[in-house]
Formats: structure tokens, sequence, C-alpha cells
């Protein structure tokens, strides 16, 4: 099992994590240099001409109503102006902006300012000389500093949190059809049919899917017909291997040439059988596709296959003309052969953008549960294998196999008036 940070899933999940936090830190910095800092240089240089204002009145106002402006001070900006000395002896506590309201102070008053705190109280103080007095004026910081705004960093985190999740989610609903896909990919390698994949959720994942489970029992339809292939192989070849094995040993005590004919025979039996497997097994290839006249292709078919032809008028296709050759020649083989000794006859029905093939015979059909058995490899409907009732039972095989791998249909049904009619329909562009 592969490390989880290898995973797909893993890696987007981090990637997106690493753009969000950065998008966050970026988000961040640009809010606390565009808008944080510039008001709290702007509030605190306020707060530095609030002062500074303050304490020139207060020197300028006369003896008797400096106290009033002292209360009205206190009662309306909460600021504390006052010469009495007030034991601001220890550095003021930390608090927001504390550096900016310092840095306007000292450029009000022209000097450097530092601000004091008196033990056991949240007031900051500071001194400012003015006319000839030593000013100590106060105030709370929780009242002046600039608040930093955690309520909308607040919202930006969450509304970033809520889109790594979502993301999240997505990336997810698309790495688990992934992962299951490749486990079953691994199934189908190793010769085993997967259970079929969901074909649900988004549409491209869905035809994935859909083309996965179509995949997979095609791969394990070709590994069945290697093994039914390799089955039917040695079964019907060691039939002609005995036979003529044994009369190559009488042939030692006796030679004959009857003996000798039926080990010729044998070995052209076995050829037979051969040629017939070669070519189901090269089926499984589509053929080069070419611009021909089918009419034109079946009329050289029905001469091989001694049918009368009646010409028909051109029909232009452009498929795969040895594959088709193959199929309609197999298809009267097949009716030549099961039809019973009736005419076999040949249709082209051309129209629009379909060609249809259809080869009728007048023999006793097919009993409808076995209709699409005969395409079944080594499937006969006699039990026997001989070669004189029946061939190997690939003819049908070969005819179905080489329509699926070009793209073709071809079915078989019992004629109303009796007889078997197969049809070959080939999309003609």
């Amino acid at each position: 099992m592969k490390p989880f940070t290898h995973s797909l899933f893993a890696r987007t999940a981090l990637a997106l994590a690493l753009a969000f936090i950065v998008f966050q830190a970026a988000a961040f910095w640009v809010v606390n240099q565009t808008l944080i800092i510039p008001v709290a240089e702007r509030s605190a240089d306020d707060l530095a001409g609030l002062i500074v204002l303050s304490a020139q009145t207060w020197v300028e106002l006369p003896p008797k109503t400096r106290e009033a402006f002292e209360r009205e001070l206190a009662r309306r900006h909460g600021l504390r102006l006052t010469t009495v000395d007030v034991g601001a002896t220890v550095d003021a506590p930390r608090f927001a902006f504390r550096e900016q309201i310092e840095a306007a102070l000292s450029r009000r008053v022209g000097s450097g300012i530092a601000l004091r705190g008196v033990p056991g109280t949240k007031a900051v103080w500071l001194d400012i000389p003015q006319g000839g007095h030593a000013l100590r004026t106060g105030f709370f910081p929780d009242r002046y500093a600039v608040k930093v705004p955690l309520a909308a960093i607040a919202v930006v985190a969450v509304g970033t949190l809520l889109s790594l999740l979502t993301a999240l989610f997505l990336v997810r609903r698309i790495t688990v059809p992934l992962a299951r896909a490749a486990q079953a990919a691994s199934q189908v390698g190793a010769g085993q049919l997967p259970e079929p994949l969901p074909e649900t959720g988004p549409a491209e994942l869905a035809e994935l899917a859909r083309r996965f489970n179509t995949m997979a029992t095609e791969v394990r339809e070709l590994l069945d017909n290697r093994t039914t292939l390799l089955a039917g192989i040695s079964h019907d070849l060691r039939t002609p291997m005995t036979r003529l094995q044994l009369n190559l040993e009488m042939l030692r005590a006796d030679p004959d040439s009857a003996r000798i004919d039926r080990a010729v025979n044998d070995l052209a039996d076995m050829n037979k059988l051969i040629t017939g497997y070669l070519e189901l097994a090269r089926t499984t290839q589509a053929g080069s596709r070419s611009h021909f006249d089918m009419a034109e292709l079946l009329q050289a078919v029905a001469a091989d296959a001694g049918l009368e032809w009646s010409a028909a008028a051109p029909c232009e296709i452009e498929a795969g003309r040895l594959a088709v050759r193959q199929i309609v020649a197999n298809l009267i083989q097949n009716a030549q052969r099961y039809g019973g000794d009736t005419p076999v006859e040949l249709a082209l029905e051309c129209a629009g953008d379909r060609a249809r093939v259809i080869v009728r015979d007048a023999g006793a059909g097919i009993p409808e549960d076995q209709l699409e058995k005969v395409f079944r490899p080594f499937y006969r409907l006699e039990a026997s294998r001989s070669q004189a009732t029946g061939g190997t039972g690939l003819g049908l095989a070969i005819v179905r196999q080489l329509a699926e791998t070009n793209g073709w249909k071809v079915l078989l049904r019992n004629r109303p008036t009796g007889g078997l009619e197969a049809v070959l329909e080939i999309r003609r562009y």
C-alpha cells in the first residue's frame, strides 16, 4: 500500500491547504498594510493632537476655570490632565499600536515621549512640558487604541476554511472513484472480474466507470475465449492425432495406400482446425478501413460460394473490406451447411447511413433460446464434433467477434415462413 502522502487526494489536499494558507497570509498582510496601520496612525495622530491642544488650552485658561476644564475633558474625551504627580513610575502596559501613539505624540511635542503607567491601573500617562508647567496627561488605551478587526479576520478565516473543506470534498469525490477504478484495474490485470464500478456521479466519472465496466467484461470474455480456445484445440486435435498415430503404427507392419490417404486426411483436418483457431484469434483486431462498393463485393462472394446473385444498385461504404468478406462468406457457408440443401438467398439493403447484408435459407431454423448461444466458440446444435455433420463451431463465433471488433451488428432470426435469416448491419460512413 502506498503512503498516504503519495495518493492523489493527499497531494491535492496539501496543495490546496498550502494555497489557502498563502492566500490567508497575503490577504491579512494587505489588509494590515492598507487598512489597519493607516487607520491606527491616523487615530494616533488625532489623539496626539487632542492631547497637545488640551494642554495648550489648559495653560491659556484662567486658573479658576482650569478645574472645570479638566472635568469636562475627562467626561467628554476620557483624558486626564493634571499637574499632580500620579506615580507613573513603570513602563506602560503593552497594547495594540502603542508605537504609533508614541511616535505621533513625539512629533507633536517635538521631543521623545514614552508612555508610563501606574501600578495596579490600566491608564497610561505622559509628561508634556507646556508654558512652564509640568503637565501630566493620562488616557485609557482601551478607549483610544485601534482595535484589530478580529471579526473581519474571523470572517475571512471561516470563509477560507469553508472553501478549503468544500474543495477537499470535491477532490474526494473525484479521487475515490479513481482509486476504486485503479484497484479494479489491478484485479483485471490479475485475471479476475471485479465488482462493477458504480456508474454515478459527474458525467465524466460515470462515463469512465461505464467504459471500464465494459472493458472489464470484454477482458473477462477474452480470457474465457482464450481458455475455451485452448481447450478446443486440445480436444479437437486429439482425435485426428490419435487416428494419425494409429495409421502410422499400422503402416510399419503393412504399408497401405488407403491408410496413407486416411493419414493425409487427418493432417488436412488438423490444418483446417488450426486455421479456424487462428482466424478466431485474429478477430480481436479491427482491419484497415477502405472505400468500396458493397454490391460489387457481394457479387464476388456469391460467385465464390456458387450462389445466384442479381446485380444490385451500387452501395458505397467505408469499412474493413476483408472483415466484411469473411463475415458474409461464413454466413453463407453456415446457411449452406445447415439449411438442409435449400436454396440460399443473398440480399443487400442500402438506405441512409446503413447497409444491411441478409443471408436467408429455408432450413429447420434454430430454437429461439439458441439464437445467441450459437455465437459462442465451439457451440454446436448437434452434440457430435464430426466434420461431416458440422464444422468446428467457430464460424459464427468468428462472425460475431469480427462484427463487434469493427463496431457492426450481426444477428440471427427465424423466418416466419421457415428457415433462418442472418443480418449484418454496417454504418456506411
